[in-house]
């Protein structure tokens, strides 16, 4: 590169010794030489400029190229998640609607099994024939709950229902719910909780929920005859529930995933004492909900296991029982009009209800049914809300239209079990939400119970 000082050089005029400083041409040479060095200075803080300013096009080329995949990045994301959003959704509908076809043929099968219990006396062989049924009924029935539990909670659409409890409250609910799979592998069910009440603030039917799973499961893995025990130690601030059996245990290699979706550990070749693997995903799910914690305790297996469930205690003293008294079941009977379009659930139904004493007309459809209710007088309409033509929710919303007078009292029955079928059907003017299969005893006490509230 041609320095400054060889530009000097190449450019100024030679001026030799003596030379009269005065002179044009030297002064004109002076001042070419200064114009040059200020060129050359020019020059070079143009060249720094120009450096400058490929480095800031440089920086900004970076910066636009950074920007342009942050920006597919942030769409990428967006579309990952409306992805993963939208597999949630249709999963939800797929079990939704699993759940529904799966309890409609549940259905009759339970309310069958209901019958035969009162003729039961008909043949020796009908008792045992129902208690199987009945059992089945109920196992499959716990099978299409958990299956939706599990999704619901997973996607955080279960809103707890708390108030102070009684642990023995939810304890003696756990084991109603659990004492029939217990006494037909004729186990031994120990309680032992503390004399003094203790009070936990939770969700009754989630918290029962939780210690009837683990009681079903002590009594799958435990052979017939065995023991198990329940048990309750109080801390300053908690209480630890405690699930002992004397079971097959827990292997090593399963114990960390024990309470993960879908895991299973051992099962005997027949399948009797498998499930979907959900049960203990619940029981994490809803202790969690709680602010508690769970942990399963094997030395392995075929040495039993122990589940131990913590719960924060509450600081209010002993609940007042705030769940409404019993209707006492009143003298007469009832006008039903039955709408269902499952052939074999309605005439069990109709069949159950009219041993009961109860007067029952039927039919298949919404527009038959609103027809009839019209014309004649009903103190009860059992509603399905999947009918053909027109729906349940139509056939109320329409009577309640009607203004009958006195109004009879709207009972729903669906195969759906999501929150916002009961509050659509509460909008539309139904009393009461049954979910197939439905207990017929609880049926039998809201017919009672409005008779009761009419006479």
């Amino acid at each position: 590169m041609t320095t400054e000082n060889q530009i000097k050089a190449a450019y100024a005029p030679s001026i030799k010794n003596g030379a009269d400083s005065s002179a044009p041409h030297y002064r004109e040479a002076a001042q070419l030489q200064r114009r040059i060095t200020d060129l050359l200075t020019e020059v070079e803080a143009l060249r720094e400029a120009t450096k400058n300013k490929d480095a800031l096009e440089d920086l900004v080329l970076q910066l636009r190229s950074a920007n342009q995949n942050l920006v597919i990045a942030t769409f990428g994301a967006q579309d990952l998640q409306a992805t993963a959003e939208a597999a949630n959704r249709r999963q939800e509908e797929f079990l939704s609607m699993l759940a529904h076809e799966l309890r409609n043929p549940l259905a009759p099968v339970a309310m069958t099994a209901e019958l035969l219990e009162k003729i039961a006396s008909a043949h020796p062989q009908l008792p045992k024939l129902h208690g199987i049924i009945r059992r089945q009924v109920n196992h499959m029935t716990r099978l299409v709950d958990d299956l939706l539990d599990a999704s619901r909670f997973s996607s955080g659409k279960i809103a707890l229902q708390k108030r102070p409890l009684l642990l023995s409250d939810i304890i003696d609910s756990a084991v109603e719910t659990s004492q029939p799979f217990i006494d037909t592998r004729n186990q031994r069910l120990i309680i032992d909780l503390p004399a003094y009440p203790i009070v936990i603030d939770g969700d009754l039917v989630r918290l029962a929920q939780v210690f009837s799973n683990l009681l079903i499961n002590a009594s799958k893995f435990s052979p017939e005859h065995e023991h198990i025990t329940v048990s309750a130690r109080k801390t300053a601030n908690a209480v630890k529930v405690s699930v002992k059996d004397n079971g097959v245990g827990i292997g090593s290699d399963i114990q960390p995933f024990i309470f993960d979706l879908f895991t299973q550990g051992f099962r005997s070749l027949d399948r009797s004492q498998g499930g979907l693997g959900i049960g203990l995903s619940l029981v994490r799910m809803i202790v969690d909900m709680h602010h508690g914690s769970v942990k399963a305790v094997s030395a392995g297996a075929g040495f039993g296991s122990e589940f131990i469930v913590q719960l924060p205690v509450s600081a209010e003293s002993v609940p007042h029982d705030s769940s409404p008294a019993t209707a006492a079941l009143p003298g007469g009977y009832c006008r039903i009009l039955l709408i269902e379009d499952n052939v074999d659930a309605n005439d069990t139904l109709r069949d159950l209800l009219t041993l009961e004493g109860h007067t029952v007309m039927a039919t298949f459809d919404g527009m038959t049914g609103l027809a009839m209710a019209k014309e004649d007088m009903y103190d009860i309409v059992i509603c399905d809300i999947g009918l053909p033509g027109m729906d349940g929710y139509e056939v109320i919303k329409q009577l309640r239209r009607h203004t009958l007078s006195p109004a009879p009292c709207f009972i729903a029955l669906s195969g759906y079990n999501q929150p916002k079928n009961r509050i659509r059907a509460m909008e539309v003017g139904f009393d009461h939400y049954l979910v197939k299969p439905i207990a017929i005893d609880v049926l039998l006490q809201l017919i009672a119970s409005s008779r009761h509230g009419s006479a």
